[in-house]
């Protein structure tokens, strides 16, 4: 995947503003940034949601929209309220039908905790539970590449550990991801490479032995780099 240029304004303001990044095939790559960053507005724009202003993305060589129709991307959003009242498994099996080739519904959801959910609408269920579920549905299809915002926002340690797990053996299988997260140790744990965006740019990347080579901690080159919107 790669995204050249990318200007996006919303609202007047400009949220995107030159954003230039690729996510190495087979890799795990993550986008770091403070709260309005872009990170979000980046995948929305990656997947055919938004369409920037300028600027062009390719996945696998091709356009966003010739990609996204042969099912060779997974998202998952912070949250999903169109699945309001639908069950987690109903869920997955509906998404597991539109594909050709989808992963075991029963052997996803037994990895993700999911089996113990099965009675309770989405909308009960909490923060966490929810992006285990929009996790579920974004892998489900066996995407080639795949966007996932945040993806332990809310997860306890132990579900956190397992989709660690299980994101290792995605990129092991060959699987290009690409994450936004807030969590320096997550970044180090799985990127293969950092990209640290603020005001819609990209200010530093590397992988993160190269960005911490000179003794700083992941977490103090970000905020390096970044620029607070809380006043001390």
């Amino acid at each position: 995947m790669e995204a050249v240029d990318l200007r996006l304004a919303l609202g007047g303001r400009t949220v995107l503003d030159g954003l230039t990044l690729a996510a190495e095939r087979g890799r795990t790559t993550a986008l770091l940034g403070p709260n309005g960053a872009g990170k979000t507005t980046f995948i929305r724009c990656c997947t055919g949601v938004l369409e920037p202003d300028a600027g062009t993305v390719r996945i696998g060589g091709q356009a966003v929209g010739r990609a996204l129709a042969g099912g060779r991307v997974g998202v998952m959003p912070q949250d999903s309220g169109a699945w309001s009242g639908i069950r987690p498994l109903e869920m997955l099996r509906h998404l597991a039908g539109l594909h050709a080739s989808p992963l075991p519904v029963d052997a996803l959801a037994e990895r993700l905790g999911l089996h113990e959910l099965a009675r309770t609408p989405y909308r009960r269920l909490s923060g966490g539970q929810k992006q285990a579920v929009n996790l579920a549905g974004a892998l489900v299809g066996r995407p080639e590449l795949v966007f996932l915002d945040e993806p332990t926002a809310g997860m306890d340690p132990h579900t956190r550990r397992a989709v660690w797990a299980l994101l290792r053996e995605l990129r092991a299988a060959g699987t290009t991801v690409l994450i936004t997260t807030h969590a320096m140790d997550e970044a180090a744990e799985l990127a293969d490479r950092v990209h640290i965006i603020d005001a819609g740019r990209v200010r530093v990347s590397g992988t993160v032995e190269e960005l911490a080579a000179d003794g700083r901690s992941l977490e103090q080159v970000f905020l390096d780099h970044t620029t607070s919107r809380i006043r001390p």
